[in-house]
């Protein structure tokens, strides 16, 4: 295991400019015999260490892949262990949760924009430059270094926009690339996004409902169910529902956005028996239920709002969004990490339009996906799919997001990645 940093430009358009550190882990090859080179690898995000990867790859990668490659990864610009970016919390924890009215609506968009100019301020211009595009030249940066004409590439959720950004930027550069839990390639407005993210979270709970027709470990059964959750609902939109405690309801009310939460949380999860018992706690008043609040995590902010427009003209067109959103996924009404990302954006400044796809013939890509995925929707999987003529999309019949640790999945990445010879 070898650990070191390496310098790249802040602005990549400014190559004599100011420089930043990236901190890059390899990890080396069990059998020389086999090599077929090296490996990158990200684990998705946005905004989190990524070099764990390389670190740790006994623990993430098949012994089958760990002969033939070395592996490398590095904590993306501003994140972990490389040079990091800071902002003021303390504008963050004033920014309104979720909008009610039109003043709370320009009020999140200003403070967003407050938030925005405190990073540029406590980090300079490095926390203008975290987008997606100068993380996939970074890892050309890394490349080079690392004295490799190509590299194979494997990109979880976030690790997929990487994988995607770097194919666009140097295909002649890549001989394979498997991304597993893709998102969207096709830069989604608002309105997409959040559709998405919510109908995958509805079919989700319709994929319960019609498991809880014969499974004898749910609590609550069918029509029950909808039910239930439908009822959940009106008394949290009156004001009426509390939290569950060990001997009935507390005080603490339970509002519509937090019920929104404990579904999105709970199904991500995917446990049958536990999420009808814990509906069904909310229901009674008795029992003992995890609910908390969500919200943008200030990295996120500082990758997606570079690399997406989420721009939502005034509160009367975010209110229309909601009520499409709404009919789209009935049961759930909304998915809340993708709304937290929707709003988390409003009043950053719009992302510049990525550069053009360079000339040059990719290798074949896999993309592979569950078929109920909160997280990374198969909606993105698919247009991420369409993005690479002749792309494969293997689809899973599974609850989850990361599907490399699945037996099944594992064997065809792995021969899809040493497959492809120089």
């Amino acid at each position: 295991m070898r650990c070191g940093t390496i310098e790249v430009p802040v602005d990549w358009s400014k190559p004599q400019g100011p420089r930043t550190s990236v901190f890059v882990a390899r990890y080396r090859g069990a059998d020389p015999a086999k090599r077929i080179g090296v490996l990158m690898t990200n684990p998705g995000g946005p905004g989190s260490p990524g070099a764990d990867s390389a670190m740790y790859a006994d623990r993430d990668f098949s012994p089958y892949l760990l002969k033939r490659f070395d592996v490398i990864s590095f904590d993306p610009r501003g994140i972990g262990r490389s040079e990091g970016v800071h902002c003021d919390e303390a504008i963050a924890a004033k920014i309104p949760h979720r909008p009610r009215d039109a003043a709370e609506f320009e009020r999140l968009r200003a403070l967003n924009g407050k938030l925005a100019k405190s990073c540029l301020r406590q980090a300079g211009p490095l926390a203008d430059h975290m987008d997606t595009e100068s993380v996939a030249r970074d890892m050309d940066a890394i490349r080079a270094a690392a004295g490799e004409r190509r590299i194979s590439f494997m990109g979880i959720s976030y690790g997929t926009s990487i994988g995607e950004r770097y194919a666009r930027l140097f295909p002649q550069r890549l001989r394979a690339l498997a991304l597993d839990s893709a998102v969207d390639p096709a830069g989604p407005s608002a309105e997409r996004y959040l559709t998405d993210g919510s109908v995958a979270v509805d079919d989700l709970f319709e994929r319960l409902v019609a498991v809880c027709e014969k499974d004898t470990s749910c609590v609550l059964k069918g029509r029950k169910l909808i039910s239930v959750t439908e009822e959940l609902f009106a008394r949290a939109d009156t004001g009426t529902l509390r939290e569950p405690g060990p001997n009935g309801p507390t005080r603490r009310k339970v509002g519509a956005d937090r019920l929104v939460a404990f579904l999105y949380s709970a199904l991500s999860r995917y446990s049958p028996a536990q999420v009808t018992e814990q509906l069904s706690a909310l229901h009674s008043g008795r029992g003992d239920v995890y609910l908390d609040d969500s919200g943008p995590e200030l990295a996120w902010r500082l990758v997606l709002c570079r690399d997406n427009d989420f721009r939502i003209r005034d509160y009367n067109a975010y209110r229309a969004i909601r009520k499409r959103v709404a009919k789209a996924a009935p049961h759930v009404r909304y998915n809340s990490q993708a709304l937290d990302m929707v709003l988390g954006c409003q009043g950053w400044t719009p992302p510049k339009r990525p550069s053009e796809r360079a000339k040059g013939a990719l290798p074949p890509v896999l993309v592979v996906n569950a078929l109920h995925d909160v997280a990374t929707p198969l909606a993105g999987a698919r247009r991420m799919a369409n993005a690479f003529p002749g792309a494969s999309l293997l689809t899973v019949d599974t609850v989850g997001h990361g599907m490399y640790g699945l037996k099944e999945p594992k064997r065809a990445i792995d021969a899809h990645l040493s497959s492809r010879r120089n």
